[in-house]
């Protein structure tokens, strides 16, 4: 028992005595030879510390842009973190209604890959000479700590991290709340996207609905077919046809079937095609950039004329755009005043800065597609061409299922007469098949829109007669 506590009474005064001699070392040793001590002790410590740790900080880059491979690993652990982790934090989910459960500061938890174990660690360094900053992340440090086996090396930095990546991307496809951005200047502002139309929903041709359908899905999984024939993952898609006839519609039913966000183009607030190229880099992988009545934008779309007489139409078209000019705001007038280009419009589309981000659909929308340039509208940039034209019956009875919840009916068979006499969108057959009251039925629905046809049919003989 005496020889014990003798030992401990010893190992105290090492101790005791080895930090005299650090602190004696730190104060009074030159700078030089303390760095040359440590540069040594480290490599002395390293041949008995077993364990490789990688850092993986938040931010990266001047501009504080969030790491990809800091948000994945984040997603990954967050499985893990609640059920080891002591101290959690907490961010709400889609629609507000789920719960994302990740670490917090200065907690572990383990991991296990192929009977290997591995440790992760949540960090946080804050800057002691903190300014006022719109960034955040510039002020302080986050990060995770990964630890493992020196033994274990090639198995960590091959073969784990990259499931760690794969999954965490696809967590974070899952849980994330997709978003409906649009355009001010170079900058892209959002809300959450809760538009509700799915293709079951859309009133078109049954046949080239699960064409389209498939289309797409085969797009969303073809990562490896256009790597391999050495094309930008995207795809471009033209949407035409009169108004009302559900181009819209069927953007969201894309993006609600690819669970894909959606970026609204606005180009009449993209002053030149720099700033164009800038909002190109912003925008994100699994989302579709839509351009909405591209037709009007007549300065960019509109065929290349070399007739004579055409240019004299254009100088007095622009001799009664600098009167209206005069009358606008500064506000109006730099709106009006976007100088993108056809060719930058072009570069865009399918030129170097197309390739910036992958899994991209890029969808033009027009009301009069005979106004567009051809070399727009080619295949190759817009891949596939789909017209959204008038009611048909089949895109009826779709209509009839969601408003009325009828699959037949005894009226069925005049109103298909009548549909394929007259022309009339979806949006008007839609709101002919609205109940206007509450004691409303399907048949009176259905007397209402077919009272609306016939008005149509009338209102088209009289103008031919006369």
């Amino acid at each position: 028992m005496a020889a014990a506590k003798d030992l401990l009474t010893n190992f105290g005064s090492v101790i005791a005595s080895l930090m005299f001699f650090w602190a004696i070392f730190q104060q009074y040793f030159p700078h030089h030879l303390r760095t040359h001590f440590d540069k040594y002790s480290q490599k002395f410590i390293t041949l008995f510390y077993p364990y490789i740790q990688i850092t993986f900080y938040e931010a990266t880059g001047e501009r504080f842009m969030r790491s990809e491979a800091y948000v994945a690993i984040e997603n990954y652990l967050s499985s893990n973190s609640s059920k080891q982790a002591k101290r959690l934090k907490a961010d709400l989910l889609k629609n507000n209604q789920s719960l994302a459960l990740s670490m917090d500061e200065h907690e572990e938890v383990a991991d296990e890959y192929k009977r290997v174990k591995i440790w992760w660690a949540f960090g946080k360094i804050v800057s002691k000479q903190a300014t006022i900053s719109f960034h955040p992340l510039a002020d302080e440090k986050r990060f995770y700590k990964l630890t493992f086996h020196k033994k274990n090396r090639d198995l960590i930095m091959g073969e784990y991290l990259s499931y760690v990546m794969k999954e965490g991307n696809a967590i974070k496809v899952r849980n994330r709340q997709r978003k409906l951005y649009t355009n001010s200047g170079v900058q892209w502002s959002h809300v959450v996207f809760e538009h509700p139309a799915t293709f079951r929903t859309l009133a078109m041709d049954p046949i080239k609905k699960d064409e389209i359908i498939e289309d797409l899905i085969t797009f969303s999984k073809g990562e490896d077919f256009y790597a391999r024939i050495g094309r930008a993952w995207k795809r471009g898609y033209l949407l035409y046809g009169p108004p009302g006839t559900g181009k819209s519609t069927m953007v969201a039913a894309m993006a609600n079937l690819l669970n894909y966000d959606i970026y609204d183009l606005e180009l009449t607030a993209v002053k030149d095609n720099t700033e164009l190229r800038r909002l190109l880099i912003e925008t994100s992988s699994k989302s579709i950039i839509v351009i909405e009545d591209i037709d009007c934008s007549r300065d960019l779309t509109g065929q290349r004329k070399k007739k004579k007489e055409e240019k004299v139409e254009e100088n007095i078209a622009d001799e009664e755009k600098k009167i209206a000019m005069s009358m606008m705001g500064r506000e109006e007038q730099d709106m009006s005043q976007s100088k993108v280009t056809l060719s930058g419009l072009l570069n865009f589309i399918d030129g170097l800065w197309s390739a910036c981000g992958g899994e991209r659909l890029i969808v033009f929308t027009t009301n009069h597609v005979e106004k567009l340039d051809s070399a727009l509208i080619r295949r190759g940039r817009m891949d596939k061409h789909v017209e959204l034209s008038y009611c048909e019956f089949e895109a009826f009875k779709i209509l009839a299922y969601n408003y009325l919840r009828i699959k037949s009916h005894p009226l069925f068979p005049t109103i298909e007469k009548l549909l394929g006499e007259v022309k009339m969108t979806p949006a008007d057959v839609a709101e002919n098949l609205m109940p206007k009251t509450a004691k409303a039925d399907a048949t009176s629905s259905l007397e209402s829109l077919i009272d609306a046809l016939k008005m149509v049919k009338q209102e088209v003989e009289h103008t031919s007669e006369s």
